[in-house]
């Protein structure tokens, strides 16, 4: 990797990212779990360190590189820089689809926290792959590394992908309605795909009507209108797995 510090700083935009292929990951804890998963992945041994004179004797397998507290604090997302930044590369698409994987279809979810408290949930339970729809918020955006809590890492993810390009993917589509199944009832596991919309509008109903998507839904007391996206697919991922 030959990134220069100028072009480090670009990749708190998404346009450079995407055009430089690399994303910045900051913060001891996500460290670890990036040096932990660059064991099992080949793409994430290319990562390079910069740390502040605090983290120079921070043992890694990664290129180390010192920087002043006045370069960290450019290439820091945060207010207060811990002092320890990787640069990462971006993924290649992941293999494969395995017949034991579900697969979770975020239709333009916004909100990085969302997002990446979702990747940190189907990292968690595992054997799950997130496919994202265009106009859903950059998994490589800073705050959504941050919240993911290094399962970005873990979690096969596709980007881009059309929402009509899902039934001729999938043979058997579930989404999340009021009008819905139980959660709980058995046929609930039985689907290759899950769909989930975004935080305010949802998923087109046409759209799901011309998926033949099967609604299901949790059961609560009434006392509000909705759930939280992250809390939703959390349960529907728990139970999934229980």
């Amino acid at each position: 990797m030959h990134l220069k510090i100028d072009e480090i700083k670009k990749l708190h935009q998404k346009k450079y990212r995407s055009e430089l292929g690399y994303f910045l990951v900051e913060g001891e804890h996500l460290i670890l779990e990036l040096e932990k998963a660059a064991e099992h992945n080949a793409t994430l041994q290319n990562c390079e360190l910069f740390v502040t004179e605090g983290y120079q004797h921070f043992a890694s397998r990664f290129t180390k590189n010192l920087v002043s507290e006045k370069t960290m604090a450019q290439l820091s997302d945060t207010k207060t820089p811990q002092g320890i930044i990787a640069v990462a590369p971006i993924a290649d698409s992941p293999k494969p689809l395995l017949t034991s994987e579900k697969v979770i279809y975020l239709y333009e979810v916004q909100d990085p926290g969302n997002l990446g408290t979702i990747l940190r949930s189907l990292a968690w339970f595992g054997n799950f792959r997130c496919l994202l729809s265009p106009g859903s918020v950059d998994p490589y955006n800073p705050k959504v590394v941050r919240s993911s809590m290094g399962a970005i890492f873990h979690v096969p993810m596709e980007l881009d992908v059309p929402l009509d390009a899902i039934a001729s993917r999938f043979k058997s589509i579930a989404t999340l309605d009021m009008n819905g199944k139980s959660l709980s009832d058995n046929s609930f596991t039985q689907f290759d795909c899950y769909v989930f919309g975004n935080e305010a509008r949802g998923v087109p109903r046409e759209a799901l009507q011309a998926m033949n998507a099967q609604a299901f839904t949790i059961a609560g007391c009434g006392a509000i209108e909705s759930l939280n996206l992250a809390s939703a697919v959390n349960m529907c991922v728990y139970e999934l797995k229980r």
